[in-house]
């Protein structure tokens, strides 16, 4: 049985009595025709890069191409570290990570695009900081991923996760939906839960303008990750506690996509617009563009 919403995907695992990202696996070898073990070691490569994005981010002190942005996620992990954090715990681990993982892209290193390279650091702050918190195994980590993956492909194909198409909304807040999703799996949350996770998660990012400052994926992007993972931390904790997304996750998915199309076109990856035509913005364009 095959899925095109998320409602779809939620019920053949209730049906089956089975995680979201075990359906996923199982949709993914029928389609591909490939053993489950290949299908799972290939996931399990996603894992170790996002892995190995995060340590390096949080312990080197690492500067983007155009040296705008770099070195924040180890000025935060040094500051968790002190014990001051108001966010103290999983989530400013999550954040940490994200910010960590965004700066090695940012910087032209190893990372997987999930959705994107843009918002690539929300679902492996979210996920690798949960695991953490949790103790959670290296199977129970892929299988969350397969999670995420079930959920981006929904909004992929129902949708979009181009911010050029429908703005920062489909970018950070697909990855806020797909790392919500993920850890109230790897929680021990339901498949109907996952899905209310990644409902509020989204539409709490909804009408989120995409404005690259200078035209790169650093400002506002990088710090946006880890703002992302926070809100994907929140509604994975609302969910797990019981809290429903008034709005079905499909309804919302819908939404987004349809406000998206209403965005004008200056708030859709042109810098034309927002952050990037603030004073520092176009301060910043000129110098990276070497304009002055």
């Amino acid at each position: 049985m095959k899925y095109r919403t998320v409602a779809e995907l939620v019920h053949i695992a209730q049906e089956q009595g089975k995680s979201i990202g075990e359906i996923v696996i199982e949709q993914e070898v029928q389609a591909t025709g490939r053993p489950v073990e290949e299908v799972f070691a290939t996931m399990k490569k996603s894992l170790q890069v996002m892995q190995a994005a995060v340590e390096k981010g949080i312990n080197e002190e690492i500067v983007s191409r155009s040296g705008i942005t770099g070195g924040d996620a180890k000025r935060l992990g040094e500051y968790a570290k002190s014990g001051q954090g108001l966010s103290q715990g999983v989530v400013l681990d999550a954040v940490n990570y994200a910010l960590a993982t965004s700066e090695v892209n940012a910087s032209m290193g190893l990372i997987v695009a999930t959705p994107t390279a843009g918002s690539s650091g929300v679902l492996p702050g979210c996920l690798l900081a949960t695991g953490k918190h949790l103790g959670s195994s290296q199977r129970e980590l892929v299988e969350a991923l397969f999670n995420a993956g079930g959920i981006g492909y929904v909004i992929a194909n129902n949708a979009t996760i181009s911010g050029a198409a429908g703005g920062c909304q489909a970018e950070i807040g697909a990855a806020a939906a797909m790392a919500a999703s993920a850890i109230v799996q790897l929680a021990g949350g339901t498949p109907e839960q996952c899905a209310h996770g990644a409902a509020m998660a989204l539409k709490n990012l909804l009408g989120l303008a995409c404005d690259p400052v200078a035209g790169l994926v650093e400002v506002p992007c990088v710090k946006r990750n880890s703002m992302g993972a926070a809100v994907a931390m929140v509604a994975a904790d609302m969910a797990l506690a019981g809290i429903k997304s008034v709005i079905p996750c499909d309804e919302v998915i819908e939404a987004m996509y349809k406000i998206g199309t209403m965005l004008p076109s200056c708030l859709r990856e042109t810098s034309l617009a927002g952050l990037a035509k603030t004073p520092t913005g176009e301060e910043l364009n000129k110098k990276v563009h070497n304009l002055n």
